[in-house]
């Protein structure tokens, strides 16, 4: 599967898989994602997400990432992908998608920032796959 075309949001789970050893093919897939997302310009994460990532990258990895490859994570990859930062505007429609869905708040953050960035689909390996909210859907990339 590739990306489709139009806009696209990576959930923080497809970025720690670029960096999961344990199951190859799921590393792949993701870092075919991001790959993309970086080429086309198409592919957008939020501030959340970076924050989430580098949160697991520091603590959660089997191998942390020290100083230089997170500082230089954050120059290649999240930086050129940030392109939704909060707002009390994305609060509020991240408090509708958790009325709507019965999702948590932080899952429906993400998806209230997929949708402000416009985009269509949203890569996630932890919400509920097929789900829609207006024209944005979940996707699972890794089925």
């Amino acid at each position: 599967m590739s990306a489709k075309t139009g806009r696209f949001f990576l959930d923080t789970n497809i970025l720690v898989y670029t960096f999961d050893d344990t199951v190859p093919e799921l590393r792949a897939r993701a870092r075919e994602l991001v790959e993309v997302a970086l080429t086309t310009g198409l592919g957008m994460i939020s501030y959340q997400v970076a924050q989430e990532f580098l949160n697991v990258a520091t603590k959660k990895f089997a191998v942390p990432l020290d100083r230089a490859d997170r500082n230089e994570y954050i120059e290649q990859v999240l930086a050129p992908l940030c392109r939704v930062w909060p707002t009390m505007a994305l609060y509020r429609q991240a408090s509708e998608v958790v009325s709507a869905s019965g999702f948590g708040f932080y899952d429906s953050l993400i998806v209230a920032s997929a949708m402000a960035g416009g985009c269509t689909t949203l890569y996630t390996h932890d919400m509920q796959a097929g789900r829609q909210f207006g024209t944005l859907t979940l996707a699972d990339p890794f089925v």
